[in-house]
Order: C-alpha cells, then structure tokens, then sequence
C-alpha cells in the first residue's frame, strides 16, 4: 500500500489569489506548474496485469477546507477537468471528507515543527509563500 500525500487545494493547487468565494466557486486558475506536477505524480490506471492494479508511490488525497461542504469536492474535480487534468486519471485521486492520517502534507498554511514550540509572535507572523513579498 503507498504511503498517503495529503495535497491542500487553495494555495498550492488552486492560486486562490481571490480568496474564499464559497466551497462550490473556485474562480482562479492554477499555481503555475500544479496541473503538470500533480499528474506526474498520479498513474493513468493501467494494470501491469489483469489483477493488479500499477504501484504508485503515493495514494494521492486532494483536502480543502471546502471538502465539507455540499458540493466541495466536487467542485474541485470539476475544476481539475478544467484546467486540463486528465480525466481517466481523476479516478486514481481521492478527495476525501476528512483530513486523512497522511505521510506527507504539502499545505500552504502550515509550520514545519522541528521540535522547538513557535512563539505567539512567530505564529501570527505566518505568512503562505504567495503573501510573502519578494
């Protein structure tokens, strides 16, 4: 069983540069590269043979804040096709209700914790990599 990549939608997918217009309107494009990256990383559902289906290196989980919503995850599908993922394979991608117990999250929003507790200071200060002036 691969390990479980945990993607986040708003920021590292979707440029999310209009900020939160409800759960079912995603009216940006991608992060530049997201489409690309995120079908390498993600097989066309071949078998090597008939019984098994082809290893992959990670069980690709697509979790928004919107995947709670009625017609979240959803939406997001749709917005995949749109900006021109390959629909045969959306299904080898899961968008799940919940945050899954993932190896790895790849998250606009969140510290890396190397053992050392961030100040209230530090914390507040946070900024996602597109907010940050270069």
């Amino acid at each position: 069983m691969a390990p479980i990549l945990c993607i986040d939608f708003d920021g590292v997918l979707h440029s999310y540069s209009s900020g939160w217009k409800g759960a079912r309107n995603i009216p940006d494009p991608p992060v530049t590269g997201a489409i690309e990256w995120l079908d390498s990383l993600v097989e066309d559902g071949e078998a090597v043979c008939a019984m098994a289906p082809r290893f992959r290196d990670f069980d690709v989980c697509i979790y928004s804040s919107r995947s709670r919503y009625w017609g979240g995850r959803s939406a997001m599908r749709k917005w995949l096709l749109k900006w021109g993922f390959p629909k045969d394979k959306l299904e080898n991608i899961r968008f799940p209700l919940m945050k899954p117990p993932a190896f790895l999250q790849l998250d606009d929003r969140a510290m890396t914790f190397t053992g050392v507790f961030p100040s209230v200071r530090e914390m507040l200060s946070f900024k996602p990599w597109h907010k940050i002036r270069k």
